[in-house]
């Protein structure tokens, strides 16, 4: 092997040292590129992070389905102010031809009372001896006459028959046991009233009543007499849970309320069916469940109107109507999530003129919505669909997470029937709000009185409360129909205009 110069051995060994450092290098790329891939990551993960918590701290009553109550909470956006219409079709304030509330002056009232001058003349001679000229000036007063228990002893006698048979007369309502004292039935009227119409807790139920009629129930009677109530008012609820079994057109909704024994998160559900007339309510889960067994499952051939909660659309049996209020609402997030998009805008003003439509077609008397008055909303309609849809590609993977707004298209896009129903059918409403304003006295009650500790003292306070809402709807007054209740004598919504 012949002999290395003494310069080539240098090269080697500056070749070695470069060789390790080419592959120290190397290591140091290669745990650079990991770095770089994990903060890519990282970072992908907090913009998503942080994209989902602006998303919620941008949700509001404008743009989502949360109560207008919690908009002034911290941090959270405002909904933008809705530019007031110039075109002078609704003005704000009461509109022509709604129904006013005024004192009016009552043609027959329930008392009269003379009044004369008292006193005596300029001349000295005493008034009372003047001659009556008649009535010079009228005025009248209705207010309510003084609280105050009385209580009354029934004695109910016997007599005795020539034929030697003995008659004892009968016991009046709202009487208990011989010998006994029993609060009369208006008294647990108006207990039932103040807790369920008003949402006043059973404590301050009783101090109520102490305040206006000068005696005051315990409150483990008072609390009982919700339980007694609902069994009172059974049949009625039987008759209303038929009647909207066989009505045209049902609104179906749900909230959750916090009751029964627990924790506070956790929660049950208070669902809703009902119509313009009839209000039937359910407590349970939001579970499928409890869906099944609620009215839904009964419904046949009519129109089920909903906010698109996924375990409505199992009842096949029924025609859907989406709600538009909803969709409105997901259009202003998508007008937020999408600033720079005209499709969010040409939608919704298609949607609003489509139930403006309706609702003229509704108040003209027809059944459905004229073609020529739908033909060029809802060509604006479908060419904005069409347009957003083509805007907004989908996230590539079937088991990726899609925007809510690639949702909600997709939804008027393939569920066009179920979302303009209303223009076949002016009887169809084509919001759900109907539903909510049922369910609306749910979360005042939880508001003023919190939790309810009894999931049986729950259903017993909807259960009432849908008999006084189906009578207040057929335009009863809710005290009378209470107490009559109470008397063994409920009233019971008449089986006619099942819409």
């Amino acid at each position: 092997m012949p002999d290395v110069p003494a310069d080539a051995d240098a090269v080697l060994a500056v070749v070695a040292g470069l060789r390790t450092a080419n592959e120290k290098l190397r290591v140091l790329l290669a745990d650079k590129d990991a770095v770089i891939a994990d903060l890519r990551a990282r970072n992908a993960e907090l913009e998503a992070r942080v994209a989902r918590l602006e998303r919620m701290a941008s949700r509001n009553s404008g743009n989502s389905s949360m109560p207008p109550s919690t908009d002034d909470q911290p941090g959270k956006k405002p909904p933008q102010k809705k530019p007031r219409r110039s075109d002078g079709a609704r003005r704000p304030g009461k509109q022509p031809g709604a129904p006013g509330a005024y004192l009016a002056w009552n043609q027959d009232p329930d008392q009269r009372t003379g009044h004369f001058p008292q006193g005596s003349c300029a001349c000295g001679a005493d008034l009372g001896d003047a001659r009556d000229l008649g009535v010079r000036y009228c005025h009248q007063v209705t207010d309510l006459p003084e609280v105050k228990a009385v209580t009354v002893q029934h004695d109910r006698h016997a007599v005795a028959c020539g034929c030697g048979r003995v008659h004892v007369a009968d016991a009046p309502p709202g009487a208990g046991a011989p010998g006994t004292v029993t609060y009369g039935l208006n008294l647990q009227a108006w207990c039932v009233f103040l807790m369920v119409m008003h949402h006043v807790p059973v404590e301050r139920c009783a101090d109520i009543i102490e305040s206006v009629s000068g005696t005051r129930p315990s409150d483990g009677w008072v609390h009982a007499l919700l339980g007694r109530a609902a069994a009172a008012v059974a049949a009625a609820n039987r008759v209303i849970r038929a009647l909207i079994i066989a009505a045209r057109v049902v609104c179906g909704d749900e909230t959750p309320v916090r009751a029964g024994p627990g924790p506070q998160w956790r929660k049950k559900y208070l669902h809703v069916a009902c119509t313009r007339l009839l209000t039937c309510y359910f407590l349970g889960e939001r579970t499928l469940a409890s869906f099944n067994d609620f009215v839904y499952p009964a419904l046949s051939g009519s129109v089920l109107v909903h906010d698109r909660y996924q375990h409505y659309d199992t009842f096949t049996q029924v025609s859907h109507q989406l709600c538009c209020a909803h969709l409105l609402r997901d259009l202003e997030d998508a007008a937020q999530a999408y600033p720079g998009a005209a499709w969010p805008a040409q939608i919704a003003a298609a949607l609003r003129a489509l139930i403006h439509a309706a609702s003229l077609a509704r108040g003209q008397g027809l059944g459905r919505v004229p073609d020529d008055q739908a033909a060029r909303p809802l060509r604006a309609f479908r060419d904005g669909v069409t347009d957003a849809l083509a805007q907004t590609q989908p996230v590539p993977g079937a088991s990726r997470k899609q925007p809510p707004a690639r949702h909600m298209l997709q939804t008027l896009h393939d569920r066009e029937d179920d979302v303009l129903r209303f223009l076949t059918d002016t009887a169809i409403p084509p919001t759900s709000n109907q539903a909510e304003r049922d369910l609306r006295p749910a979360k005042t009650q939880q508001k003023i009185s919190g939790r309810l500790r009894s999931e049986q003292a729950t259903r017993d306070r909807y259960a009432v409360r849908g008999y006084a809402s189906t009578a207040r709807k057929h335009g009863r007054q809710i005290f009378t129909v209470i107490r009559d209740a109470l008397a063994g004598t409920p009233w019971i919504p008449p089986a006619q205009d099942l819409a």
